[in-house]
């Protein structure tokens, strides 16, 4: 220990040597965000989505025997686009998949190592959620028509032949959004998830139930739980036919079950047993036999793995390294799962229920770095307006090969995440590590309105979002500031998409920063609205308000109305092919800076979609982001990078002066 601090050379911070670069990320890693795992007997399949091959997903397979494979072969990207955010994208059974093709969005199946056949028409009629009915010989899954000619595409819950021969049928319509169709154990019932503008399934959602004749043709429903002030996902059914779901009606999303014309809670705790649903497919909790619930749990701002007796109602924590744990499923008392920690990637791990045994099947990042490089994250409560307590993780910056020189604080970045209903967890952000081993303090913030601390916390933002978000992040800044973690005057913000939009706002309207970044976010509420996609349409009506009654709001909390107000340097990333937030906000910002002679740097990539997925671009994001940083805070980064040309800026004497 003694001679490594030793060996440290001094340098101040921003300029560390580290080897977290984004070759180390980039090279033969992927990305298991938002992807899937599912259990087809013995056989193992997930998906995961590869950078190296220009951003596609491929659903890859582990044989009972051990054999791993890619099943999706190239030339087929395995990518839903209903809602945008896709998720969902395939289902298996028996050794034939089914899965979303992005590129013309039709349903395809494929046998084994056979070219997929596709089993949907060559229009703009999109699938996700898909389960398989096999006695009927059919897939039900959510559609998302768009040859309509209506305003909006039309959605709804249908039943698709299995070989593509017959027409579907369908299960459920007349509601603008439905998800997670589940067939119960004996075939005779159907349930689902819906929900209706302006609400958020996070908002006000429903569960419902249809009986099905011997032809798959629905023949009654009902309503069995949600409402108008309400939240319930993942309908599944139990081995014997029992119906489970998620609502938050406690202010948490707990497990509760149907019972006779009601229902119970199987569980009652203050932790999230769900999660926002931005993507399809997500499963929080399995059934591991007729008596237990294998379940994913959050408090404290970390995942935990529990399982819950039925007859009893107790909940065990299964205890593991993972703190960050997704998507489960259980076959035969093994449960698979996305699992990662701040120091440990995301891998697809298999639990044996019985033993506890752990395999690890796939790592998505297989570089090995030292532990000295990583920056251990701690949760951090701060005071916030209002009388009202904030959460957020706090990065110090870490490198077992430098220190600073004495008296020398470290530059902040403000990590904003998007949804804006994300949350920031403990996770394996490997792009913060970039940031923290270059010497760098980062402070990832959970304002309020984002999930994983009830209901209450996430409504705080109703109304506010511009408000409650911008003010939360510059009170975590500060907090750390006042603890001496961090230089007053070398503070930047960034974010994505949400994250974006809070970022721009707090740069336009407050005075606090020192730089920002924002990553395909909003800088005008009302192009967002009108150019959004039907799932987004009316979030904002509740984020902000209903329009055009409170247009004088939507006119407040556009970044683009107040640029004239930029009080430091700004540097916009932007995917030119984004249907949520269209390149024009980007463009629209950066027409008023040069307009107004503020200094800005703006950077575009074509192809990319809302969130970049492509190798060369994740680089120079990443890269770009931190040359900026340099230029604004006057340090020599360790790297060689390609420059960002910043318009309008001239470097002064001192470093973060405000413009």
């Amino acid at each position: 220990m003694s001679s490594r601090k030793a060996a440290r050379s001094v340098a101040s911070f921003g300029s560390w040597a580290s080897p977290i670069k984004p070759d180390i990320l980039l090279h033969g890693t992927v990305h298991m965000r938002n992807q899937m795992a599912r259990w087809d007997g013995a056989d193992l399949y997930w998906s995961e989505l590869r950078p190296y091959e220009g951003g596609r997903i491929v659903v890859c397979r582990r044989a009972s025997d051990g054999t791993l494979s890619d099943v999706t072969p190239q030339g087929f990207n395995a990518r839903s686009r209903v809602h945008e955010y896709g998720g969902g994208h395939f289902a298996v059974k028996d050794g034939i998949v089914f899965f979303t093709n992005f590129n013309d969005q039709r349903l395809y199946r494929q046998e084994g190592a056979g070219t997929p056949r596709a089993i949907t028409p060559a229009d703009d009629i999109r699938h996700a959620d898909m389960v398989v009915d096999a006695a009927r010989r059919r897939l039900i899954a959510v559609r998302e028509d768009h040859t309509t000619g209506a305003h909006e595409p039309v959605n709804m819950i249908v039943a698709v032949d299995a070989d593509g021969r017959r027409e579907p049928i369908t299960i459920a319509s007349g509601n603008d959004f439905y998800s997670s169709p589940k067939l119960s154990p004996d075939g005779e019932r159907v349930t689902w998830q819906t929900w209706n503008h302006p609400h958020m399934p996070w908002d006000a959602s429903e569960i419902w139930v249809g009986e099905l004749d011997r032809d798959g043709n629905l023949t009654s429903s009902r309503k069995i739980a949600g409402g108008g002030n309400e939240s319930v996902l993942q309908p599944e059914w139990s081995p014997s036919g029992e119906l489970y779901f998620v609502s938050d009606r406690s202010d948490w999303w707990n497990l509760y079950r149907a019972r006779g014309e009601g229902d119970e809670p199987v569980c009652r705790r203050a932790a999230e047993f769900g999660a926002p649903q931005w993507v399809f497919g997500q499963r929080f909790y399995d059934f591991n036999g007729p008596d237990e619930i294998t379940c994913l749990f959050s408090d404290a701002g970390a995942s935990k793995l529990g399982r819950l007796d039925l007859n009893t109602g107790k909940l065990q924590h299964i205890e593991l390294l993972y703190t960050s744990l997704a998507n489960l499923q259980v076959h035969d008392h093994s449960a698979v799962m996305f699992a990662s920690s701040a120091t440990l990637a995301e891998r697809v791990l298999v639990i044996d229920l019985n033993t506890l045994a752990q395999e690890v099947v796939k790592v998505a990042n297989p570089a090995h770095i030292e532990s000295g490089f990583f920056s251990v994250p701690r949760p951090i409560e701060y005071p916030t307006e209002n009388g009202n307590t904030a959460h957020a993780f706090y990065y110090p910056p870490r490198n077992h090969d430098h220190e600073p020189p004495e008296g020398e604080k470290p530059p902040l970045v403000v990590h904003c995440h998007g949804g804006p209903t994300g949350s920031a967890g403990p996770t394996y952000p490997f792009e913060f590590q970039y940031w923290t081993s270059r010497g760098l303090a980062l402070v990832d913030v959970n304002y309020g309105g984002s999930s994983g601390y009830g209901r209450a916390y996430r409504q705080r933002l109703n109304g506010n979002w511009g408000v409650v978000d911008v003010d939360d992040c510059i009170n975590a800044a500060r907090y750390l500031v006042d603890q001496g973690l961090a230089d007053p005057e070398r503070v930047s913000i960034t974010g994505g998409s949400a994250g974006g939009f809070t970022a721009l706002l707090s740069l336009t309207k407050r005075d606090f920063y020192n730089a920002g970044a924002s990553h395909y976010g909003i800088g005008d509420l009302k192009l967002f609205i009108d150019e959004t996609h039907k799932f987004e349409a009316h979030y904002c009506d509740t984020l902000v308000g209903p329009y055009p009654e409170r247009a004088d709001v939507y006119q407040d909390r556009s970044a683009i109305n107040f640029a004239d107000r930029l009080s430091c340097p700004v540097i916009l990333f932007q995917g030119l092919e984004d249907k949520i937030v269209p390149p024009s906000q980007a463009e629209t910002f950066v027409a008023a800076c040069k307009e107004k002679n503020l200094p800005y740097a703006y950077v575009a990539f074509e192809a990319e979609q809302h969130g970049f997925r492509q190798d060369k671009n994740i680089r120079r994001a990443m890269e770009g982001e931190l040359y900026f940083l340099s230029q604004i805070f006057g340090f020599e980064t360790a790297d060689k990078i390609e420059p960002v040309e910043i318009e309008n800026f001239t470097k002064g004497p001192g470093v973060g002066e405000r413009i």
